[in-house]
């Protein structure tokens, strides 16, 4: 009697890692290999698709418009325009992190617009870590995906460069201010 409860929970447990590593499987493959594949939406709701900026870095950037790093938008603006022949800047609200994000689509746009003259994309308000996860951050995070790095958003204004034939190339924590040598160098 033992022997075929041993057996029956066994049974019952190598079912259930089964199933979580087919699920995991599932949702690793609805996410696209490489980063120009990827899609998000726009701050105005429309489609977004990276691979529109081919051939040019792309620096992917939490953004919260509440947050101590939120006068970085000065210092993205001008990388921005310094380097746009090269460069796009990709702002994406994120609400994670204590909240910092409170306000709608519109109202985003408008700070950023008003405060800091942000002429780069933004994207509508996203999940970048955690239970719904935007597949452009779960790329960005795990090296099964991007085939680099694993990389930890620890906060907002978190900053992933992404080289212009889609391929990662670096992090850059919170601390890491836009126009500093560490971000710059690698567009030279």
């Amino acid at each position: 009697m033992k022997i075929a409860i041993l057996f029956i929970v066994l049974a019952t447990l190598g079912i259930t890692l089964v199933s979580a590593s087919k699920r995991k499987a599932a949702a690793t493959r609805s996410i696209p290999g490489s980063f120009h594949e990827l899609t998000v939406n726009g701050i105005d709701g429309k489609e977004m698709r990276m691979s529109e900026f081919q051939g040019k870095y792309v620096l992917c950037v939490n953004v919260a418009s509440k947050c101590g790093f939120t006068p970085q938008y000065k210092g993205l603006q001008a990388l921005y325009e310094k380097y746009q022949d090269k460069l796009v800047i990709i702002g994406f609200p994120c609400n994670q992190f204590l909240m910092q994000e409170p306000g709608s689509e519109e109202e985003i746009a408008s700070f950023c617009e008003v405060n800091f003259g942000v002429t780069f994309p933004l994207t509508e308000k996203i999940k970048v870590k955690g239970g719904g996860q935007h597949p452009v951050f779960a790329w960005l995070t795990q090296k099964e995906l991007n085939g680099v790095a694993d990389a930890k958003v620890s906060w907002n204004f978190n900053k992933f460069l992404i080289s212009p034939e889609g391929e990662w190339l670096a992090h850059f924590p919170s601390k890491v201010e836009p126009m500093s040598e560490e971000v710059v160098s690698r567009l030279q």
